[in-house]
């Protein structure tokens, strides 16, 4: 064997060396893009995951918005009353006064049964202390009834002689004109005169 085969031979296996070592990293390297591509593709999922979960909490939310606003038209229709409606059940009531602190609605409507069908009767209390303040509103289901509750004035319920009149309609506003403005413009003027004495000036 020449020296120029020697070469040669020498030569081969390193050659064989690197075309592995490129392979190697050939395979590293698409394995490292596979491992990306999967970790993209499992963020991809979670984003989709979180995107539907937030479509679905604005749907339920929109949903309880309109329940929410249904509710309040339904409710807010008994709660507030027009002043036409008020006025209708205020002359389908009476008031009656005297009426002893231990009575009870269910007393008041049995003592005024006899006049017609009773819708409602109240009681007011106190809002501080809670305790009766001796009057009572009695609405019936028809105004001509308010005439037969007007023959139980001066009745005795419970011991007491109750007082029976028509209920009116309270104008928002009227009961608080005129208080405290005027309040102390009657008091004399106290001034000083340039003698000794004091006094108040009319």
């Amino acid at each position: 064997m020449s020296a120029r085969e020697e070469e040669v031979s020498l030569s081969e296996p390193g050659t064989s060396e690197l075309a592995s070592l490129d392979n190697n990293h050939t395979g590293e390297a698409s394995a490292a893009e596979g491992g990306e591509n999967t970790a993209m593709t499992d963020e991809d999922a979670e984003i989709e995951a979180m995107k539907q979960r937030v479509a679905e909490m604005e749907a339920e939310a929109a949903k309880l918005r309109e329940l929410q606003q249904a509710a309040g038209e339904a409710g807010g229709a008994g709660l507030h009353p027009s002043e036409e409606e008020r006025e209708e059940v205020d002359s389908r009531s009476i008031y009656v006064g005297n009426v002893d602190y231990g009575a009870t609605p269910e007393e008041l409507q049995q003592h005024f049964q006899s006049c017609g069908t009773i819708n409602r009767v109240t009681i007011l209390c106190d809002k501080f202390t809670g305790h009766p303040k001796g009057y009572a509103y009695v609405e019936f289901a028809d105004l001509s009834l308010v005439a037969n509750a007007m023959v139980l004035n001066e009745s005795l319920f419970r011991g007491r002689l109750i007082k029976v009149t028509a209920k009116r309609t309270n104008m928002p506003g009227l009961a608080a004109r005129g208080r405290g403005r005027g309040r102390g413009r009657g008091r004399p003027f106290r001034g000083r005169g340039r003698g000794r004495g004091r006094g108040y000036y009319y």
